[in-house]
């Protein structure tokens, strides 16, 4: 059975009045099933958002690319891949749903209620974090607006900026943040960590007075990948940094080979130094402090629910910064 799509992944010419007839009519679950797609990283992946079977959502793909007349991405056994065209229309369904979220939004303010989706973006390894005021005011966004839909994603530093950006994200919750012009930024709280070693390192029978410069200069660092413009401990110095790594838990594997020092956030490396895996190398003398921000991009016409979110949050930095 032939496709309608021509082996070039156009559909057969047709005059304009028709294309845009065809397009003002969309379907826009179709829509929806591409961006969640897109956002998975795949079709496969996409199956636990959507809830629908990898065949289900293979035909909805198809019968997209069938009414618009052009190939959106390349599946199958190859990685998954956008299309130019696929990249055109992914943006252009932000901004369509971006503008049906803005209706929805304003037509729940004509009733008083707080509709809508809010999609926040963290770092990883955050929720052990005492000081972190996420918890608390996600409860009390879901006292003030029960309605809402609040989706969560954990994401690197990197995939946050560009969600922000793109649409994807609303808020996004980040260390060391230095500020873009693109973004607003909203100090929360500092995140302390501290130098670890596991129990495989030389350094974890020693006693803390007993790890001078002379052990300090022939060990071995792992860097996190977003704390490399955080000031280090004067004590500390330059150090020798032969592995780094991306993400917190990256971290921590690299500490149990036995070969490397590294910072991890004291709240994290409880549990770890609790079962007797890891120790922290000289307390406080090399503890840092890292700035976490929340950031929001400026929103015309305003959106009623991150407005409250970021109140919320605005006046539980306020406490903790307080306390």
């Amino acid at each position: 059975m032939t496709s309608q799509l021509t082996e070039t992944g156009n559909l057969p010419k047709r005059s304009g009045e028709v294309a845009i007839s065809m397009a003002s009519a969309m379907d826009l679950k179709l829509f929806k099933v591409f961006r969640a797609v897109v956002e998975a990283g795949g079709f496969t992946a996409a199956q636990v958002e959507l809830n629908i079977s990898l065949a289900a959502i293979s035909k909805q793909i198809s019968d997209l690319e069938i009414r618009l007349g052009m190939r959106l991405c390349t599946r199958g056994r190859e990685k998954f891949c956008l299309t130019e065209q696929g990249k055109i229309i992914y943006d252009a369904s932000l901004d369509l749903f971006g503008a049906l979220d803005n209706f929805r939004d304003r037509l729940g303010n004509v009733r008083g209620e707080l509709l809508g989706d809010l999609n926040i973006a963290v770092i990883d390894n955050t929720v052990s974090d005492p000081d972190s005021p996420l918890v608390e005011a996600l409860k009390a966004l879901q006292s003030k607006a029960p309605k809402a839909k609040v989706r969560l994603s954990v994401a690197s530093l990197d995939e946050i900026e560009q969600g922000l950006i793109k649409g994807r994200f609303a808020v996004g919750i980040v260390p060391v943040y230095s500020g873009k012009d693109d973004f607003q930024v909203m100090p929360l709280y500092d995140e302390v960590s501290e130098l670890y070693c596991s129990a495989n390192h030389p350094f974890f029978s020693l006693k803390d007075e007993d790890i001078d410069e002379q052990c300090l200069a022939k060990a071995e660092f792992v860097e996190h990948g977003y704390a490399v413009n955080i000031e280090r401990p004067k004590q500390l110095g330059i150090r020798n940094v032969t592995a780094v790594a991306t993400q917190g838990e990256a971290v921590a594997i690299r500490l149990k080979t036995g070969r490397y020092l590294g910072y991890l956030p004291t709240h994290w490396a409880k549990s770890y130094v609790e079962r007797g895996e890891m120790r922290s190398v000289k307390g406080h003398v090399f503890a840092i402090a890292t700035p976490v921000k929340l950031l929001y991009r400026q929103q015309v016409p305003r959106n009623p629910l991150l407005d409250v979110f970021l109140k919320i949050m605005q006046e539980s930095s306020g406490a903790n910064n307080q306390s």
